[in-house]
């Protein structure tokens, strides 16, 4: 396995939309009058709209051509903060500050929630919404609060407008009760390093092996970039978790894994691996989900048989194809057995 240089620069994968839609609100705040002047300035067409969640004109005759360029598209909008969802397991609320991302992966479960049309969409009303996250806070004190910043979202790619993620580290790294959690698949991470996060943030990748990000996470880092930006969020000094997921049981998939936690093995440093958490999903799909993964990616070579799976009823009541037991059997003897022959002391939050 080629080693991976701990500090090499990220290649970048920044994201510049196509369209910008603006909600009226969000131009009484002033990161929202700036984004309408920047994008402006960079020449991108820029529409202002009555409210956040009724966007039109974005254009596509067919499905595919209606997600690409959602995926374009950036809404700005101001975000009502009256309840937090929940998000069990993993937390106890979602922070909402993202929806939606520009990568192309065939098999997200946003294909699901957020339909064929799954624009990105940011908040500019940042310091309210943690504001609420403070009341959170406060009413289960003395016991901590965990909030999930990426549940419907991959929150790096539009960073670099908003900085709602580096706000709420430092949010989450002044309190003593409240502590923070967000996933990538993006590497665009250093404008985070210098952050004062004060151990309160876990700063989680997903990875997957080498085959399923060439094959199916269009637009995103590759596995070796991906674990490099671990590495020097770990060097950095946040505690570090890793989203394995969805995992693929295709020919060679044992070799693939291997390979990935090899990668992990050789670029964490030292005094990362005392506080690790891994997540470990199998791939699992809905009927829905497949439907609309065959519109958006007509050629898609995604395993979707569902001879070849289980049906169970989720805890959102409605039913998904899911691997039968003897594989994940398989999956689970294999998995840990990497994890205790590279990282021993990690903790497992969960494997299904």
């Amino acid at each position: 396995m080629e080693n991976i240089t701990l500090l090499a620069p990220a290649k970048s994968y920044l994201f510049k939309p196509k369209r910008v839609f603006i909600e009226q609100a969000a131009l009484n705040y002033d990161l929202g009058r700036g984004l309408q002047d920047r994008f402006r300035s960079e020449g991108i067409p820029v529409s202002v709209l009555g409210a956040h969640n009724r966007v039109t004109g974005i254009p596509g005759k067919t499905p595919q051509e209606a997600f690409l360029e959602a995926k374009r598209t950036l809404v700005i909008g101001v975000r009502k903060v009256k309840e937090f969802q929940t998000c069990k397991p993993s937390a106890h609320y979602q922070l909402p500050l993202v929806s939606s991302c520009p990568g192309k992966c065939e098999y997200c479960y946003l294909l699901t929630n957020l339909g064929k049309r799954p624009y990105v969409k940011v908040y500019v009303n940042i310091e309210e919404v943690l504001e609420r996250a403070q009341g959170y806070i406060n009413e289960r004190r003395p016991q901590h609060t965990i909030f999930e910043g990426a549940a419907t979202s991959d929150p790096i790619p539009v960073e670099r407008y908003t900085g709602a993620i580096k706000k709420s580290i430092e949010f989450f790294g002044r309190q003593s009760h409240g502590r923070f959690r967000f996933v990538t698949k993006f590497t665009d991470v250093d404008s985070l390093l210098d952050t004062r996060h004060n151990g309160k943030t876990r700063f989680r990748f997903s990875l997957n092996s080498d085959y399923v990000i060439k094959a199916f996470e269009h637009g995103t880092p590759t596995m070796p970039e991906r674990v490099a930006a671990a590495g020097r969020a770990g060097a950095a000094g946040f505690p570090l978790g890793f989203l394995i997921a969805p995992i693929f049981l295709y020919e060679g998939w044992q070799k693939g894994y291997g390979d990935l936690f090899e990668a992990l093995n050789t670029t964490l440093p030292k005094e990362s691996r005392k506080d690790l958490t891994f997540e470990l999903i199998t791939h699992r799909f809905t009927s829905r989900a497949k439907n609309n993964i065959r519109e958006v990616f007509p050629n898609s070579q995604l395993d979707m048989r569902e001879d070849t799976r289980q049906f169970k009823y989720g805890q959102f009541g409605y039913g998904k194809f899911v691997y039968p037991k003897e594989r994940m059997g398989e999956v689970r003897d294999f998995m840990e057995g990497l994890l205790k022959q590279h990282f021993p002391q990690a903790k497992v939050e969960y494997l299904v």
